[in-house]
């Protein structure tokens, strides 16, 4: 079956608002067309990527399968260099998370300015997909390349339970950016006693 042929039933899928059972049945009959099953809906290559990406966002793992088993890559990235999985862990979206992960997603990938998902999940605060990130054993004191980690990002905005998990998976919080600055350095910018505290600043 070709992916164009499988598009097509992407298409479908999409336009009558088919189920996940219902979405492998249009595959199905996509590899098999009779006349009357000719579908007008078209899905594009581009579009389907389009696709891939906004039900990465808003948590919509059963797209995601269909996507997937139509020839998605995992590790697909949007034209900014973002992987679905760093857009839904960005957005909240531990299933998703968690879904792409199964099929293979690289939980430890990195986008143009090195940043990876927990970085983006430390900056949001968001405990819950810090816990399932942390869990695949990615470095916890990856920087990205203005020396940031994610233990400086949850410091400098506040996110006190996301540098307790971060903290207990053993992040290095005398770790200094390309600006000199370590975690408790940019707790004190913000004026966050409790954070500096929290970090072991005094």
């Amino acid at each position: 079956m070709s992916l164009q042929a499988k598009l097509s039933a992407v298409g479908l899928a999409f336009a009558v608002g088919l189920s996940p059972v219902g979405f492998q049945d249009a595959l199905a009959r996509a590899a098999r067309p009779s006349p009357e099953q000719v579908s007008p809906e078209y899905v594009s290559p581009e579009h389907a990527t389009e696709l891939y990406f906004d039900a990465a966002r808003s948590g919509r793992v059963d797209l995601l399968d269909g996507l997937i088993k139509a020839g998605m890559n995992p590790d697909e990235r949007d034209p900014r260099g973002f992987s679905p999985l760093i857009l839904a862990a960005y957005n909240g979206q531990v299933q998703a998370v968690d879904f792409l992960i199964a099929k293979g997603a690289d939980p430890c990938a990195t986008d143009p300015k090195g940043n990876n998902a927990l970085m983006g999940v430390a900056f949001k605060g968001d405990s819950k997909v810090a816990e399932r990130l942390l869990a695949e054993h990615c470095d916890v004191n990856a920087a990205n390349k203005a020396g940031q980690t994610a233990l400086m990002m949850a410091a400098l905005f506040g996110r006190t339970d996301v540098v307790r998990l971060l903290i207990a998976h053993a992040a290095n919080a005398a770790l200094k950016d390309q600006a000199g600055n370590t975690a408790v350095d940019l707790a004190r910018q913000q004026s966050n006693s409790e954070m500096v505290t929290l970090l072991g600043g005094g």
